[in-house]
């Protein structure tokens, strides 16, 4: 499918998961307090700066800042469409950082997504996007879902923003990351579909996976995906939510992302708390490892949540940033060191 050969480095061992790693990091059984650092020089294989680099932060390191871009659509005036730019406090403009770029559920917006993930506590410039507001509703969302506003392209929103922060700031082209709740969360499939040449790997949570997103998804390289979805979860059910909410089973959907990253089919699965599962596909094209996340009775929530992210029950025996971040920060373009 993508002219590749299949990378061996990472075992289907649940010892080398990112959540085991990141639960052996703390020595016990709960999630750490702070995130894993990255690895020494600031991530896996050679850094690609990008034109930023050598200048400073465009704003006070160590906060976030709101940025606006420009935003045209066919047949339309243009528009300025804003988001949340959060650097470092140790940012030094001659190291490229890792970039995470992060997307609100429906009716959120980015401010709510810092609040609750923790992101900005991660070793990488975090990018919180701004949905486009629907005409009815007044609800800010993502292209894709029934509910998105008709005609917005989030996708060439997205790829302008990058553009922006890169020029701004000291990034690592090759380590640019998308993750996401719920309506963001399904939005990242449609960035790994559309955009692989620029994202490194996604990390859905608890993300709504609309029919009508990207049927048929195909990525110019294999993308490695860890997924995180909760098995009590009434916005998003994790068995498909038929005809009223046309998302797939959870375990269709990244069956799907297995299929595509030409994986072996048979996963490593592991009950790593006891609310919490974890399936390993490895042996995949490039080593774009497929990781599923299963929290027992979870809700539509953000595992580890530092403040409210949905209803239902929210584990606090990992922490979804924390467990992200270590699969995350290993992947690059040109896959797993």
């Amino acid at each position: 499918m993508f002219g590749t050969t299949r990378s061996r480095r990472l075992s289907g061992a649940l010892a080398t998961t990112a959540v085991a790693v990141a639960l052996a990091a703390a020595g016990t059984g709960t999630a750490l307090a702070t995130p894993p650092p990255a690895p020494p020089g600031g991530g896996p294989g050679p850094a690609a700066p990008s034109a930023g680099c050598g200048t400073d932060a465009p704003h006070l390191p160590g906060i976030s800042a709101q940025y606006e871009v420009p935003q045209t659509e066919p047949n339309e005036p243009e528009t300025k469409r804003r988001y949340q730019l959060f650097v470092p406090e140790d940012y030094d403009p001659a190291r490229p950082l890792p970039v995470v770029l992060a997307f609100h559920g429906r009716t959120s917006n980015g401010a709510e997504v810092e609040n609750y993930t923790g992101l900005s506590k991660l070793p990488a410039i975090v990018v919180y996007l701004e949905g486009a507001e629907s005409a009815k509703t007044k609800a800010q969302s993502w292209q894709g879902a029934p509910y998105s506003e008709a005609g917005v392209d989030d996708v060439a929103y997205t790829a302008t923003v990058l553009d922006q922060v890169e020029a701004a700031t000291c990034a690592d082209t090759n380590r640019v990351y998308a993750t996401g709740k719920s309506n963001g969360g399904g939005f990242t499939e449609i960035l790994a579909c559309r955009m692989s040449d620029r994202i490194a790997a996604i990390a859905p949570v608890a993300a709504a996976f609309y029919r009508t997103g990207e049927p048929e998804c195909a990525p110019g390289r294999p993308v490695p995906v860890i997924e995180f979805h909760g098995t009590a979860d009434t916005t998003v059910p994790y068995a498909g939510g038929g005809a009223e909410k046309p998302t797939p089973p959870i375990m269709d959907w990244v069956n799907g992302w297995v299929a595509r990253n030409q994986c072996a089919p048979e996963p490593a699965t592991k009950r790593i708390e006891p609310d919490i599962t974890v399936s390993n596909w490895s042996n995949c094209a490039d080593g774009a490892d497929v990781e599923h996340v299963v929290v027992d009775n979870g809700g539509h929530t953000w595992p580890g949540n530092r403040a409210y992210s949905g209803g239902g029950y929210a584990t606090q025996t990992i922490r979804a940033t924390d467990v992200m971040w270590e699969f995350l920060s290993h992947r690059t373009l040109g896959g797993p060191a």
